[in-house]
């Protein structure tokens, strides 16, 4: 007799923390990089790329810090294991970058009106941030954690959320019925939001 599959935890990647002295950049390119589309081990601090034209660049092991790319052109990009912190990263397309190795880490970033509709992205960890009117629709958050966050009117549609970790988000407001939520933890405080569509008053 077939014994059924145990679904396993998603391993969270390594933050990346690595960087090469030359690779540490503050605020701006230097002139021999301002042609350069491919960026492995490179820590980026204080760049202001909002409304940037990102198209087509990869990068590997970065680290973005106190960076605003708020509505910055993200098509078609590669994120493998990039982490942002402290980054304004507000209405930013993560939908439209590669799905290959596609890899992130949020710190204190401001997400609103973020879109990860459909990305795989199971282990990801969302820690102290604003993810008002996120849009996770069909998306992979699998173990995923969401530590100290604010969830006001993010969308959760047909997600999976097995496994995932909201007891210190805040506003959460899902249905369990349209996404997959097995073993996912809440705090008691969330429990109205998991109720809304049955009208009860929580007391």
């Amino acid at each position: 007799m077939r014994r059924p599959s145990v679904r396993k935890p998603a391993k969270a990647l390594a933050r990346p923390d690595y960087f090469p002295p030359e690779n540490v950049l503050l605020r701006v390119l230097s002139p021999a990089l301002v042609g350069q589309r491919e960026f492995e081990q490179f820590h980026f601090i204080g760049f202001d790329l909002s409304q940037a034209e990102l198209a087509g660049r990869r990068f590997t092991d970065c680290l973005f810090e106190t960076c605003n790319l708020a509505g910055a052109s993200l098509a078609n990009v590669s994120l493998q294991n990039v982490a942002f912190d402290g980054c304004k990263l507000l209405g930013l397309q993560f939908t439209v970058c590669r799905d290959l190795l596609f890899g992130v880490h949020f710190d204190r970033c401001q997400l609103d009106y973020a879109s990860f509709g459909s990305k795989q992205m199971a282990g990801t960890r969302f820690d102290g941030c604003s993810l008002r009117e996120a849009d996770f629709a069909d998306t992979n958050l699998m173990g995923s954690v969401f530590a100290d966050c604010d969830l006001t009117g993010a969308l959760f549609e047909n997600t999976k959320l097995a496994g995932a970790d909201f007891r210190t988000a805040r506003h959460l407001q899902l249905d369990p019925a349209l996404n997959d939520v097995k073993g996912a933890r809440f705090a008691l405080e969330s429990l109205p939001g998991l109720l809304t569509k049955f009208g009860l008053v929580v007391e």
